[in-house]
């Protein structure tokens, strides 16, 4: 049987100690969720600038409310699928993982992994947009946009355009990626920045870089090895080599 990756980029791997994974929206579309900059993609039929800025929820805050619980029931009802839980899994064999994720829709916490940094936020929390206070969206109150006690109502608990990724998240995610020496991106485009600059990080710390994405992305040519193909696919074949090369425990 051919190989996925070359033998130099598996052996490499195998012996890894701290792991970093980054992922976009790529992986969870094989779960049933929309990516985001595809030619199909959300932002193909919605305006950004009309359901995820502050402005458009100033403006129109029921609009925007039913849009993200109409995104957070699809996130709910969805499962992780193959490629989560082989991310999931390499926590057997590294003494470091940590997955760093542009997705709000927290199928990486319901594979398995247990260390995840969320940049762009999550839609499984609510804050109120006044005092601050936070909700499980499953627990908001029913009338639209959700009112708090203190007289505010509740936003998605997201990064908005226009908004700063959490600091200490994002400072995290820098000192693990400075770290790394194994960093594989996969599913996301390599153009939403800052989080996009954590794959420049990784390379000038001298990380392994492995891409798996079914198509080419700015960061393609500057991959050790680009895995062309969906996550679910790539990801547990890929797992089978490394396992090949691990010494035993």
């Amino acid at each position: 049987m051919s190989l996925l990756a070359p033998e130099a980029v598996s052996r490499r791997a195998a012996a890894a100690r701290r792991a970093v994974v980054f992922t976009g929206a790529g992986i969870s579309q094989e779960s049933g969720l929309g990516t985001f900059r595809d030619a199909d993609g959300l932002w193909s039929r919605f305006r950004p600038e009309d359901l995820a800025t502050p402005e458009a929820f100033a403006r129109d805050p029921e609009r925007v409310t039913s849009w993200y619980i109409e995104r957070f029931e699809q996130a709910r009802r969805a499962e992780p699928n193959a490629g989560h839980r082989a991310i999931a899994s390499w926590e057997r064999w590294f003494p470091s993982l940590v997955v760093v994720t542009q997705n709000v829709d927290r199928l990486h916490h319901r594979s398995g992994s247990s260390d995840v940094l969320e940049l762009h936020g999550t839609l499984w929390t609510w804050r109120c947009a006044r005092c601050g206070a936070k909700r499980d969206a499953a627990a908001l109150p029913e009338q639209r946009p959700p009112a708090c006690v203190c007289g505010g109502i509740f936003r998605p608990d997201v990064v908005w355009f226009g908004e700063t990724l959490p600091l200490a998240e994002f400072d995290r995610a820098a000192a693990e990626c400075r770290r790394a020496d194994l960093f594989v991106v996969v599913g996301t485009s390599a153009t939403v920045w800052p989080a996009a600059g954590l794959i420049e990080t990784a390379a000038a710390g001298g990380a392994l870089i492995v891409e798996v994405n079914p198509e080419a992305t700015p960061l393609s040519g500057a991959a050790a090895c680009v895995l062309r193909g969906p996550a679910g696919e790539m990801l547990p074949r890929w797992s089978r080599e490394i396992e090949r090369w691990r010494s035993p425990a």
